[in-house]
């Protein structure tokens, strides 16, 4: 739900206005007919330039030798973000363009021969206003493109669905498969400016000495790509040297807007950094996956708006002014931390908030599920009425890396320290911890390989992925200790054949940032490991980090992964995460119980590991595993899966179902504060989740603030909450327990 799962959320906003049943069954009715469709993308930007990406074979459309002359074969390649990759669409007339090639604009994709056979090959030729030189992109419902050829009327295509490097392209009768689909990505319009490093063709970073009217139409131009993709493969980065700027920024999926000062106030942004659900008639429930980092921003009016709901951070940021948390509608997110908001907050329709170190004058709402760790001036009250669960201090932490300017006008990333029982933001004052110059980073870019990656990680490199989808087909093996991994605009790991994307070694003070796994379709058993299997190394000092790291299975095609996330070392913290499998996919991708496959979300073997903001949702048997001593969990929340097709496809042994949270039976000492777990089994209404906790009796394994809603008013049944207390859960009036035992 907050999951991003449009039905959930309605439901819940649903509950916050105290709607009538009728009108729960009415909302929940609209919810359906509205997530089937995907929307199409907004339409190509002529002043820009593309990358254009085979969606069968992940390589890019490329001039081959970079050639320049009439006849140079228009073939793919794979990604390596250089000018022969680049293309630019020029409207000609009727809905047509020519491409330009940017490494001589005059030249364009061009039929050979003024071919209308099958076959006829593509290369480039001086325009001269053919029908053979002007295509029609016809936007799929994925964000992708088809180009049907004015002369012929044939599509673009890769002979015989090849995948291999320098096979030229053709023409050939269009037939909708992947052989003839093609995504657009934006890339830089200009080099970047002297003395700058290349951050990849999808960051764009701007300077205070450039026209506001030019960062506007940049920033608009991003968004208008990126409003609706949510299962789109474009990733875009958008970086704001120190500076003020008048601009408005609204921020779209898969995009992180973010300041490269010491401090969110050594970037000031006068209009908006802004999140609508414009696109969902107001309903925030699947704005995922965006983030906005290091600003500070003086809204136009008083207020600004963040209407979110999961794998959307909100970090490092200033306010000055108010901050709305919802669009009107159903909302289901979210994350703030090192933050300060002058004015008010206002939470709206959201279901369940999670505020970690951040500071503000008031703070107004609640639902279900607010969770405030080591802030100042939260607000007062006693759960369940309201449901806020306040901790005072964050017990241990360290904040994210990020990537800043230093006054000499070199790039560095700043590591913060590791911090213990503390409260409010980090930034006014020193900031502790260490620069690391960007020398020290392999900077990486769409197009490079596995293998180049860990021949970096082993000659000692730290990574900075910019912002693109990196298919893996071996796993990225981080060995040495106090490694950066740092991803910008939400850089995506894709594995291939069924391989681990990531493991990392049990050793001291690795960081992992800003990452997405997206599961591929055959099935990986794990996407990320954080130490091998029986790890036993102390790291208390100096323990690896995880920073708004997310997993995606299925969606964007029918992914598959046994387990997303297992963790075996010792004193991992976990600040900010979203295990998702899929409960809705890009229009014509099929989610189901058979289909996108994940078996568990998350699983702690390690000892001491903590967790600040853990989602996990629809795994189809235990959603969260922790067989570690001494875990902590401040804030979890939790959909059982949507899927079930019967009660006998959904039973553990004789159990009914599988508890959202299992703590293992030997376990003896646990805590966690501030949980929520939701039923909505929409396949099946009949079926039966015995638990949505179970827990060992151990009095030093103790829960505290815990909340149980069936979702749509009651679809699908949860017995108990936690072990054999409260409940049955089959109703949308919310189910509680302050403590457990």
């Amino acid at each position: 739900m907050f999951s991003g799962e449009v039905l959930r959320r309605r439901r819940t906003k649903i509950i916050t206005f105290a709607m009538t049943v009728v009108s729960l069954v009415a909302a929940y009715l609209t919810v359906i007919t509205v997530v089937a469709p995907q929307e199409a993308n907004a339409a190509i930007d002529p002043a820009q330039w593309y990358s254009v990406t085979s969606v069968n074979s992940g390589k890019c459309v490329n001039a081959r030798g970079a050639g320049t002359a009439n006849g140079t074969a228009v073939q793919q390649y794979a990604c390596n973000s250089t000018g022969s990759q680049q293309w630019q669409f020029q409207p000609t007339s009727d809905g047509y363009y020519r491409v330009n090639s940017r490494n001589l604009s005059t030249q364009v994709w061009d039929v050979a021969d003024v071919s209308s056979a099958d076959g006829g090959l593509i290369h480039l030729w001086t325009y001269g206003g053919g029908n053979n030189q002007q295509w029609q992109a016809v936007e799929e419902a994925g964000g992708a493109y088809h180009f049907v050829s004015r002369h012929s009327g044939k599509c673009l295509d890769v002979p015989g669905a090849s995948t291999a490097d320098g096979q030229q392209l053709q023409q050939y009768a269009c037939n909708n498969t992947a052989a003839q689909s093609f995504t657009l990505t934006p890339v830089g319009s200009e080099p970047p400016p002297g003395g700058d490093i290349d951050l990849g063709p999808n960051t764009y970073v701007f300077d205070p000495s450039m026209p506001a009217s030019t960062i506007q139409s940049r920033l608009n131009s991003v968004f208008g790509q990126q409003e609706r993709a949510q299962f789109g493969q474009n990733r875009v980065a958008l970086l704001f040297k120190p500076g003020n700027y008048n601009v408005n920024a609204n921020i779209g999926f898969f995009t992180q807007i973010a300041g490269l000062g010491f401090t969110p106030d050594a970037v000031n942004i006068n209009g908006s950094v802004h999140v609508e659900a414009d696109w969902f008639g107001g309903n925030a429930t699947q704005n995922f996956w965006r983030a906005a980092e290091n600003l500070s921003v003086t809204p136009t009016g008083g207020t600004d708006r963040w209407a979110v709901s999961q794998a959307a951070p909100y970090r490092r940021m200033h306010v000055r002014g108010n901050l709305l948390l919802d669009d009107g509608g159903w909302s289901s997110g979210g994350w703030m931390s090192d933050t300060l908001i002058d004015g008010q907050v206002r939470s709206g329709s959201q279901q369940q908030w999670i505020s970690r170190n951040t500071r503000w004058g008031s703070w107004t709402g609640s639902n279900w599920n607010m969770v405030f760790v080591g802030v100042e001036n939260a607000p007062a009250g006693n759960y369940p009425n309201p449901p806020y669960t306040r901790v005072a201090q964050t017990p241990i932490v360290r904040e994210k890396p990020f990537l800043y300017i230093d006054n000499a006008g070199k790039y560095q990333v700043f590591v913060p320290a590791l911090r213990q029982n503390t409260s409010g933001i980090t930034w006014q004052g020193t900031q502790q911890g260490q620069s690391l110059p960007i020398e020290q980073f392999f900077i990486v870019k769409p197009g490079a390989t596995a293998q180049q990656i860990n021949a970096e990680l082993a000659a000692g490199k730290n990574l900075l992925f910019t912002p693109g989808v990196y298919r893996v087909n071996e796993t990225i093996r981080v060995t040495r200790p106090d490694t950066v991994v740092l991803g910008l605009g939400l850089a995506t790991l894709v594995p291939e054949n069924g391989v681990t994307a990531m493991s990392v070694a049990d050793v001291d003070g690795v960081k992992v940032a800003g990452i997405m796994f997206d599961a591929n379709v055959t099935n990986s058993n794990l996407l990320m490991e954080v130490g091998p299997p029986g790890s036993t190394a102390n790291h208390a000092a100096n323990p690896t980090s995880l920073h708004d790291v997310f997993f995606r299975v299925g969606g964007p095609w029918v992914g598959k992964a046994t387990t997303s996330l297992t963790i075996n070392s010792n004193n991992v913290i976990g600040d900010h995460t979203w295990v998702w499998r899929a409960d809705h996919a890009e229009n014509g991708v099929p989610t189901g119980w058979y289909q996108n496959t994940g078996r568990n979300g998350l699983i702690v073997n390690g000892n001491n590991v903590t967790f600040y903001g853990l989602f996990v949702e629809h795994y189809q048997q235990y959603n969260v595993i922790w067989n570690g001593q001494g875990g902590r969990t401040y804030f979890f929340q939790n959909e059982l899966p949507y899927d079930p097709p019967s009660q006998g496809e959904y039973m553990n042994g004789s159990t009914r179902g599988w508890a959202a949270y299992k703590v293992a039976d030997h376990v003896t000492s646990h805590e966690a504060w501030g949980l929520g777990a939701y039923c909505f089994f929409n396949v099946n209404r009949s079926v039966v989740a015995e638990r949505a906790f179970e827990v060992p009796n151990n009095p030093n394994v103790r829960f505290h603030n815990i909340v149980g809603v069936s979702l749509g008013g009651g679809v699908g049944t949860i017995n108990r909450l936690i072990n054999n207390t409260a409940g049955p859960i089959n109703t949308g009036t919310p189910v509680n327990v302050i403590n457990y035992p």
